[in-house]
């Protein structure tokens, strides 16, 4: 980590003009600045909740033949949690957490050790990964794919990590239609709340205005680094085109979706104190139920481009 280079959390006004145009820059500053208050943000924790829920997608597109992996990497890892939740549910010995962003890398590698468990870490570029041909047997990422300019080349590293035999697992990325839908969910229903909270009754609701107003520049930059959608078949045809074999894309997330991104996004506009044990347990149980009637009921009758979420996984040959 000596030659790893130091989070940013405040950028400059100069910085961020710059990363309008740059998104590899845009990514960085988003996600040092996002870093620190990510995992309240996005409800995550490592615990049976998240735990129960990492090892579910790994399974649902990968199955659970050859756990625990002894090596794996994760890439665009954030604070960590697809790794350090899979390594908890047994699914993997030893851990590496790679991201852009060296805030994301300080704050996964010290959840690391909080939980007791053996991860490295280092600032990488998914289109060039610096670690060595054949280092590891698994190479996972949640909601990484659609931050990546050059996917082509991110899928070739990513199979040039991978050892013989090796497998990738990508989880959490959107669907060209299930981001517009989310997209349009999120936006009223943060212009619902922050209106609504305005009221006297509920200010006790409404979180500070430089607050709202710092979520809303960091919304903004979202936008940027917020690069691709995909067509499941589409993606699945990148990754052959890698040169992985075994390749296959599942789609989630119908009613959970349509339930969940306006609960998160209510999560981020209101005051964290307000969201209590309670609360989040609500959330969680609401969404395993719809995320069961979409399994059991809508998957058998609607296109799978119409799912909110897309899985891939395929091997090195």
């Amino acid at each position: 980590m000596a030659s790893d280079p130091a989070p940013n959390p405040h950028a400059t006004a100069e910085e961020v003009e710059a990363a309008w145009k740059d998104l590899k820059l845009a990514n960085v500053l988003y996600h040092d600045w996002e870093a620190g208050t990510y995992d309240e943000k996005w409800s995550i924790s490592y615990d049976e909740r998240c735990i129960d829920y990492a090892t579910g997608r790994f399974k649902a597109i990968a199955g659970d033949d050859g756990w625990p992996y002894e090596t794996a990497m994760e890439l665009g890892s954030g604070t960590g949690f697809f790794l350090l939740n899979l390594m908890q549910g047994g699914v993997i010995k030893k851990g590496s957490v790679t991201d852009l962003s060296p805030g994301m890398v300080e704050v996964a590698l010290r959840n690391a050790e909080g939980l007791g468990l053996d991860v490295d870490g280092r600032v990488a570029d998914a289109e060039r990964i610096p670690y060595e041909d054949n280092s590891f047997d698994l190479v996972v990422g949640h909601a990484v794919l659609h931050h990546i300019p050059d996917l082509p080349a991110a899928f070739r590293e990513v199979l040039r990590v991978l050892k013989p035999g090796g497998r990738f697992v990508f989880a959490g990325e959107p669907t060209k239609i299930g981001n517009a839908y989310a997209r349009k969910l999120g936006q009223w229903t943060w212009w619902l709340t922050t209106n609504i909270t305005k009221l006297p009754a509920l200010s006790d609701w409404r979180r500070p205005q430089s607050e709202l107003d710092e979520s809303s520049r960091a919304a903004a930059l979202e936008a940027v680094v917020d690069i691709h959608t995909f067509d499941p078949t589409e993606l699945e045809q990148l990754a052959r085109e890698a040169g992985a074999a075994e390749v296959e894309a599942k789609t989630e997330e119908l009613a959970a979706a349509l339930f969940g991104w306006p609960v998160r996004t209510f999560e981020a506009a209101v005051p964290q104190e307000k969201l209590t044990w309670g609360w989040r347990m609500f959330a969680y149980r609401a969404w395993q139920r719809l995320s069961w009637v979409d399994e059991n009921i809508l998957r058998k009758v609607a296109p799978r481009e119409l799912f909110y979420n897309v899985m891939i996984t395929g091997t090195k040959p």
